[in-house]
């Protein structure tokens, strides 16, 4: 047996009874996605994935990062670089290569979701290593060959009810396009992330704001003209479905200038040398600029501060973009979304959902923040902290104080697409096994624990990102 069916669940017999219970009630309800990164191509084209190595490893930053960690080139993996060289092209050479460092996973999420879909899948029974390395490409590349390995039948039998993709407001979103006129019925929407015109740090700003202004006709060298773009942006990405807005500054500060102040800013950051200061500031005012755009249009706003993106340089310069080199950072909230809260926080129509890389600001900043505006929720357990320990942590630092409701359930984040199922389950099962505490310590009766926990695997996603 590759998986134990009571994996999560808590040791002592009474809790692992009840958390057996709960998690039968929620085991299969269908999956809300409300945000991700996987690629929306897969489900326009509807072709076959192409090999194991192309659809496990090369694509999913969790599996590479342990790898590199340990000594093995990203080349080795199948990453191309920059500047063109070679980088290893045999997918069976890739899958080995992975497969005899499949022990670096032990103990991690990554192993657990893994050897999910290996399970439940493709039927392995067999942990891997280098020694079935093999018979796993062999098997897994036979399956990829078949119809019901396609992405839009693995989007029906994984019961996806709904999945967000996230897009730059530069994409032209033909994908989403090709999947509307195409007659499937699968709900693939897409996410405005504005980040390339919004951060000027980010390459090729100036290009950016340019092309900006060519795709929406306006003049994207002036404040109004810039603001004006975002707004006819976000309702062509409505127009595919969009129902959020994801934001991954550094921070989470916000300002809310004076009009002559944001000209200004603007201006600086678009024509002249940009300071440290000048780009965090103008960070920080687009996010109240997003906010107020929020409330007039619907679309909920995501905050995913605290990452140091691209902190490996030489990886940067060498590979680009989401190598596997972000690091989390301490983050501030109360002090730094107080000028977005002073302006929006008590506005009940507009929903803002915090996440964090900094489990510090869970009990003493974000649980108490979003346990009292209006306008705030919290994310789940996010990015290096999506794993079982993670998750019970988010559960036991936020729940006393913010509750249940002031959550927005899960959401997987991810463009590993066959991990999916995989990490709602982790997510049902640990909700399921922290209940199950909740109800064997007598704080929580049986059946409202099994109400939270149908919320919190289904009906809190879909209702916060308005689905």
């Amino acid at each position: 047996m590759l998986i134990h069916p009571d994996r999560l669940f808590p040791n002592e017999p009474d809790a692992r009874a009840v958390a057996r219970r709960l998690y039968g009630a929620v085991r299969d309800l269908p999956i809300i996605s409300p945000h991700g990164h996987t690629d929306p191509r897969w489900y326009a084209e509807d072709k076959p994935f192409p090999d194991p190595a192309t659809l496990f490893v090369i694509p999913d930053h969790y599996i590479f990062r342990m790898l590199y960690s340990q000594g093995v080139p990203l080349e080795d993996l199948g990453i191309s670089r920059r500047d063109g060289p070679p980088s290893e092209r045999d997918a069976r050479a890739i899958w080995r290569r992975f497969a005899a460092h499949y022990h670096l996973f032990r103990g991690t999420p990554t192993r657990l979701w893994l050897d999910h879909t290996f399970s439940t899948l493709f039927g392995f029974t067999e942990r891997l290593s280098s020694h079935n390395a093999d018979v796993y490409f062999d098997q897994i590349d036979a399956a990829l060959r078949t119809p019901q390995f396609r992405p839009r039948a693995l989007f029906e039998r994984f019961r996806i009810e709904a999945i967000a993709t996230t897009e730059s407001p530069l994409d032209p979103l033909i994908h989403h396009e090709a999947i509307r006129t195409s007659g499937w019925h699968g709900r693939v929407i897409t996410a405005y992330r504005p980040d390339p015109v919004v951060d000027p740090d980010f390459e090729g700003f100036r290009d950016n704001l340019k092309h900006f202004g060519e795709i929406t006709g306006c003049d994207t060298s002036s404040w109004d003209g810039y603001l004006e773009a975002h707004r006819r942006r976000r309702a062509f990405f409505r127009d595919y479905g969009a129902t959020s807005t994801d934001h991954g500054h550094p921070s989470a500060r916000t300002a809310d200038l004076p009009r002559p102040e944001a000209e200004a800013l603007f201006r600086r950051v678009s024509t002249g040398s940009v300071s440290a200061e000048d780009a965090e500031l103008f960070r920080a005012q687009m996010l109240t600029e997003m906010a107020a755009m929020s409330l007039d249009d619907g679309m909920v706003m995501q905050i995913h501060p605290g990452s140091f993106r691209n902190h490996n340089k030489v990886l940067f310069s060498r590979l680009g973009r989401d190598m596997g080199a972000d690091i989390p950072s301490g983050t501030d909230y109360v002090t730094a979304l107080k000028p977005l809260l002073d302006r929006f926080g008590n506005e009940r129509d507009l929903t803002i959902i915090l996440f964090t890389l900094d489990e510090t600001s869970y009990s003493r900043e974000l649980a108490p923040l979003a346990g009292h505006y209006p306008a705030l929720k919290l994310g789940p357990a996010w990015w290096f902290f999506d794993s079982p320990e993670g998750m019970r942590r988010f559960r036991e630092l936020t729940t006393e104080t913010a509750g249940f409701y002031n959550t927005v359930g899960f959401n997987d984040d991810t463009r590993a697409y066959l991990s999916i199922p995989a990490r709602h389950d982790m997510a049902r099962r640990v909700d399921c096994a922290f209940l199950a505490h909740l109800v064997t310590s007598h704080r929580l009766d049986e059946d409202e624990a099994r109400e939270v926990a149908h919320d919190l695997a289904y009906r809190l996603a879909k209702e916060a990102y308005r689905l």
